[in-house]
């Protein structure tokens, strides 16, 4: 062999490279509770997929030119298949220096740059601190943040591909921003951690002591915040979790989601239908009922689920093409838009306006939530972000009204203009505002007057609700001046309906293909 030396060192390299931080760095991370970065990748991608790229990148130390250790770049970057999928990994690699990159540790190639070129989705597995101030001291000088990092091109890289974010560790600095510069994340319950700035700087900044657990753990950044889209109980159900993520999205903007096989009737029609909303509006029910009933069996992925409860958003099949879907939660705040709700459906329609999937969206909607607390917030400036998102958006959108749709809170469940269509079951009211509430605002002159008020009061209810069928909605909305008509339907053909529209709207979507008009803001 006439390169046998150079073969040899070849392997040599390579061996010193997939031994990452060695073997006290690899037992920690294991006595954490967390794999190491090549065992993520591993269980992570189709099984012999992945494909390095400058796998020999790190730091040697020579004597006599001779290689004598070597210290691996702390990230491992590659491609590889995910159900098939081509995708770019990124992952951090905390055996080595906390998966920070220093100066003398050399370099990797942008895998934001590789996953815009290649126009590949790209899911990172963080698991790294952020930079350190012993970076100073090897470069004897400080240096102005200036965005070198490639911030601005994964910022473009959303408007392009899919990029999905694991947090698998203690994550802060920059890791912790790229967390959230993505269109899905997750995290793992007991082993990670996502936070600005660690202990140590919150310390140094506010003089008090916190753990890292009470910092940024999963019952902040998941239940409270809503930085964390999902949570899993291991790092295999979190990988699990991106797959599911990953099979409703196409490659990239380009492209429209794959349609997959389903034995489940286009046709079929779920009597279970007839009695889901009660008749009461002050009794409960379950939304995921409705959803189970209409969507493909078994198909509905939650996204944010312990986070904004009053409405609940995620992705499914319909007649095996992927949408968007969003439906109001009773069971939480009686089903009002807080902020946190508004918040999480937001990303959810510029998720379906970027990845051409159309958005179904279930009404059961009594306002925007009221009150002193949410005031303070800034729920009117949430909610005009709501109306601005809905407007601004060019998905084929359908909407069943279920119950109520009251309000602005209500119109944010429409579109005023592009492929749109609305369906609505004999149960459903609408209207500027409730009729219980506004008669006591627009009658107070004549509810004062009358010899007894409360009587006064309720005529005037009993009067108004009468008026509040939707049948007599469905009479006058056909006319010249109206934007959209609004079909009454018995609610067993909801998904024969909703099929028939996601169906032609294939077409539109042909037409919308490319980047999206307004840039995905996560």
């Amino acid at each position: 062999m006439v390169w046998k030396d150079e073969i040899e060192e070849l392997q040599q390299r390579l061996k010193l490279a997939h031994a990452m931080g060695g073997e006290e760095g690899i037992r920690k991370q294991h006595d954490n509770g967390k794999l190491t970065v090549r065992e993520r990748i591993k269980d992570l991608s189709d099984d012999g997929s992945f494909r390095e790229i400058s796998a020999l990148s790190g730091s040697g130390r020579y004597v006599d030119n001779d290689l004598v250790s070597f210290t691996p770049y702390p990230r491992v970057i590659g491609t590889a298949k995910i159900n098939g999928m081509r995708v770019v990994l990124d992952g951090g690699d905390f055996t080595v220096r906390g998966g920070a990159g220093e100066r003398g540790t050399g370099s990797k190639p942008n895998s934001v740059k590789y996953a815009s070129q290649w126009r590949l989705p790209l899911v990172r597995l963080l698991d790294a601190v952020g930079g350190s101030v012993r970076t100073f001291e090897q470069i004897g000088k400080t240096y102005i943040p200036d965005g070198n990092f490639g911030t601005t091109d994964s910022v473009d890289l959303l408007n392009k591909v899919p990029v999905v974010s694991a947090v698998l560790g203690s994550v802060a600095g920059l890791p912790a921003i790229e967390a959230c510069m993505s269109h899905f994340n997750v995290m793992v319950k007991n082993t990670s951690q996502i936070f600005a700035g660690g202990p140590p700087v919150v310390k140094a900044a506010l003089g008090y002591d916190i753990t890292k657990e009470d910092l940024g753990d999963y019952r902040s950044q998941v239940y409270k915040a809503g930085v964390v889209d999902n949570l899993a109980e291991t790092e295999q159900e979190a990988f699990q979790i991106i797959r599911e993520f990953l099979s409703f999205m196409p490659p990239n903007v380009w492209q429209k989601p794959l349609r997959v096989k389903t034995t489940d009737d286009p046709d079929r029609r779920d009597e279970d239908l007839l009695s889901i909303i009660p008749r009461s509006p002050k009794r409960r029910y379950d939304p995921y009922r409705v959803l189970g009933a209409v969507l493909d069996k078994n198909s509905f992925f939650e996204i944010a689920p312990f986070f904004g409860k009053s409405r609940i958003t995620g992705l499914a099949r319909v007649d095996g093409y992927p949408v968007g879907v969003m439906i109001n939660n009773p069971n939480f705040l009686g089903g009002s838009t807080d902020i946190s709700s508004g918040e999480k459906t937001i990303r959810l329609i510029g998720l379906c306006d970027t990845f051409n999937l159309p958005m179904v969206s279930f009404v059961d909607e009594p306002g925007f939530m009221v009150g002193k607390e949410v005031q303070d917030l800034g729920i009117v400036r949430a909610g005009a972000r709501m109306v601005i998102a809905g407007c601004r958006s060019q998905t084929p959108w359908i909407s069943f009204y279920l119950r109520q749709a009251y309000g602005v809170a209500g119109q944010t469940q429409h579109r005023a203009t592009g492929m749109y269509h609305r369906y609505a079951w004999p149960s459903a009211k609408w209207g500027s505002m409730h009729i219980e509430g506004g008669v006591s605002a627009a009658y107070r002159r004549d509810i004062a007057a009358a010899p007894d008020p409360d009587l006064k009061r309720k005529e005037i209810e009993a009067k108004l609700n009468a008026m509040a069928s939707p049948f007599r909605t469905a009479e006058e909305t056909g006319g010249a001046n109206a934007s959209f008509g609004i079909d009454i339907i018995d609610p067993r053909d909801t998904r024969p309906l909703l099929c028939e529209f996601i169906d032609m709207a294939q077409e539109m979507l042909d037409s919308q293909l490319g980047p999206p008009p307004v840039p995905y803001l996560p």
